[in-house]
């Protein structure tokens, strides 16, 4: 990693990690060198490690910029956490949230992405600790609020539920068993009464 200053005003910055977003959200990220990403967004190699240091930074900034992109899934976890009603019923509306056609894409690329970290983690920190805490820690928030037991345990379990149920979406599941499947899944989850 370069100690050079970043000074490009942030738009040129943006618009090329808008151009990464667009090139692994239609392509992938696996198998993608720096070279082959540089050519692929018009760039050069010197050029997105002078902007994010390397390659791994350039794509793990790069899926978070995708994810703005799915309205549907980015509000998923704000819609949890602010709207009024039951908390199952909120529950459910968020696997609605995440489960909705148009997220596809993204989350095929942030299974893609998380497998491809896992071979080397030690460049993969953030994009690792993001994927695996940032979904817990808000629905540990909420379950909290809302008087859970064991908030910490519950949210962990529920996060991998749904990432569970992402994965069967993406292989091909039907949606509508899918569904049951949450939906049984949260009347036995241990919540407090009228939630």
């Amino acid at each position: 990693m370069s100690d050079a200053v970043d000074t490009t005003p942030p738009s040129g910055r943006l618009r090329l990690l808008e151009r990464v977003a667009d090139h692994v959200l239609a392509h992938g990220a696996t198998d993608l060198s720096l070279s082959e990403l540089a050519r692929a967004v018009g760039s050069s190699n010197r050029m997105l490690l002078y902007h994010f240091g390397s390659k791994e930074a350039a794509l793990g900034q790069a899926i978070l910029v995708a994810f703005t992109r799915f309205p549907h899934l980015h509000g998923a976890l704000v819609r949890l956490a602010e709207d009024g009603g039951p908390l199952r019923d909120r529950l459910l509306r968020a696997w609605r949230d995440i489960a909705h056609e148009e997220n596809l894409p993204f989350l095929a690329l942030f299974f893609q992405s998380f497998g491809v970290a896992l071979y080397h983690p030690e460049r993969n920190t953030e994009l690792l600790d993001s994927m695996g805490g940032e979904w817990v820690e808000a629905v540990r928030t909420v379950l909290e609020r809302e008087g859970a037991d064991e908030p910490l345990v519950t949210a962990t379990e529920l996060v991998a539920v749904l990432r569970g149920l992402q994965f069967a979406l993406l292989s091909g599941t039907d949606r509508a068993v899918l569904d049951a499947a949450f939906a049984a899944y949260v009347v036995r989850m241990p919540l407090p009464a009228g939630a």
